[in-house]
């Protein structure tokens, strides 16, 4: 029978633990995988070219390339993403690495539309699209931050020192 040494740690601490508890190296290459993998999600989901289109030449009726099962996909690997690096990380590295990429690539397939942005809508789409992202990853970042172990953010001196002063 081997035994581990007690420096290891459990595979599951590696990936549900904290990150500010692991190396430099594994926690940048971690929040560099969440955000190429946010930014996979949408360019996988979502196509590059989101103006709507005449179904046939001549057509009065436009179609979009978008589907509701693609903006279903994109939403829940969006919201497990920030659940997970919510539950590991501060509060505001899954808004920059699970809503930034996203935004941003819609932001550049909206800008690449040859009408002007003062003719079309594409501008108040990005920004209600990107509202409602950050929306749905700060809450479910939030959520998860619930079932920590340890928060890390103890204010327990700053209370002590507030009681000790009152007391006087």
């Amino acid at each position: 029978m081997t035994e581990k040494p007690l420096t290891e740690k459990p595979l599951t601490e590696k990936l549900l633990g904290l990150l500010s508890t692991r190396p430099w190296a594994e926690r940048w290459l971690t929040r560099l995988l969440g955000a190429a993998l946010s930014s996979a999600a949408y360019l996988l989901c979502l196509p590059w070219d989101l103006r709507n289109r005449p179904e046939s030449p001549g057509s009065t009726t436009e179609t979009t390339p978008v589907t509701v099962l693609g903006v279903a996909v994109l939403a829940v690997s969006l919201l497990l993403l920030a659940a997970y690096f919510g539950h590991r990380d501060a509060l505001a590295w899954p808004l920059l690495l699970v809503a930034a990429p996203p935004s941003t690539l819609m932001y550049l397939s909206f800008h690449t539309h040859s009408e002007p942005p003062d003719a079309s809508v594409w501008p108040l789409a990005w920004a209600f699209s990107t509202l409602v992202m950050a929306a749905g990853v700060l809450v479910a970042a939030s959520v998860a931050r619930q079932f920590r172990e340890d928060a890390g953010d103890s204010m327990d001196g700053l209370i002590i020192a507030h009681r000790s002063s009152c007391a006087s």
